[in-house]
């Protein structure tokens, strides 16, 4: 495949997966600002721009943090690259420019979303009609997901589509992990309590996995067995293992002439993960650990762009 057809359908791929992400993120800090007191609630609005890296550009148009300036920046500002709305454009653009390399079902899916997003008006988005979007976002995700799984020949165009969906989830799960573990470290009279619990099931279902962690572990919310679950456990699909468990297979079926740093790469971040103890890890600094882990797989990242994608 060449490379200007193999980093369309990676970026496709990793930038639908960003709007997914996007979108659970907003939703998640949405419900805890229900609860808390106004230090945290504003800790709360600050990480959604401290995952994106958006900050800076955030407050170079908005004065004030408030919940419809974040959304608004988030979700449908269309010069800010780290938005859905410039996600999901960025991934109908890559699939227009690739129907020759993926099925007609994808490409009607991708245009479909484009289509309905670019008909929303801001005030479904904001407000009362905020949940309702970001459902919306992660059903489109879901079924454009389903929709390669199920109807893509199994090749090149295939493993390039995986490889950049599971690095996206993986640097968005170890980013989600990092910054909402530091804000929802609670005072002393609020562990255990009912605050507590919420916040830590926010964090739960901001990444789907609530009911996973109530079936594996029996047990009452702490923040250990979060980090555990997110990190370590392949069981759960959104886990940084179980993600770079298929990053590892997709690359491996890649052939490409200078590929072996990018797949050694993937191989021990893989290994990392399978070995790893999460109380070792704690020991260790989960903040120091999880930045070890973004910084190899943006390394990862751009061995992937110098091997297949081009990129010099």
């Amino acid at each position: 495949m060449l490379s200007r057809a193999a980093a369309r359908i990676y970026w496709m791929s990793r930038q639908i997966e960003r709007a997914e992400n996007l979108a659970r993120i907003l939703g998640v800090t949405s419900n805890l600002l229900l609860f808390g007191k106004p230090e945290v609630q504003e800790q709360n609005l600050l990480a959604p721009l401290s995952i994106t890296g958006a900050a800076e550009a955030f407050f170079a148009r908005h004065r004030a943090l408030t919940l419809p300036a974040l959304i608004t920046f988030l979700a449908l500002d269309e010069d800010n690259h780290s938005s859905i709305y410039y996600c999901i454009r960025m991934a109908r653009e890559n699939a227009h420019a690739m129907r020759g390399q993926i099925t007609s079902e994808m490409w009607e899916s991708l245009n479909a979303t484009w289509i309905e997003m670019r008909a929303m008006r801001h005030e479904q988005v904001t407000g009362a009609g905020a949940t309702r979007f970001f459902d919306w976002v992660k059903e489109r995700s879901h079924l454009f997901r389903g929709i390669t799984y199920g109807t893509i020949v199994r090749g090149e165009a295939f493993n390039f589509s995986r490889l950049g969906t599971f690095l996206e989830r993986a640097d968005n799960t170890a980013r989600i992990l990092d910054v909402k573990y530091h804000v929802l470290l609670p005072s002393v009279e609020d562990v255990g309590g009912a605050l507590d619990y919420y916040q830590w099931a926010a964090l739960l279902r901001s990444v789907s996995s609530f009911s996973t962690y109530r079936t594996l572990y029996h047990d009452q919310i702490y923040p250990i067995r979060v980090a555990e679950l997110l990190l370590l456990e392949r069981r759960m699909p959104r886990s940084i293992a179980a993600c770079l468990e298929q990053v590892r297979e997709a690359i491996g079926k890649i052939e490409g002439q200078n590929d072996q740093a990018a797949k050694r790469l993937a191989w021990e971040l893989y290994a990392r993960l399978t070995y790893a103890d999460v109380k070792e890890i704690f020991q260790g600094g989960l903040h120091e650990y999880l930045t070890a882990c973004l910084t190899d797989m943006d390394e990862l990242g751009h061995r992937i762009g110098r091997a297949y994608l081009g990129v010099v």
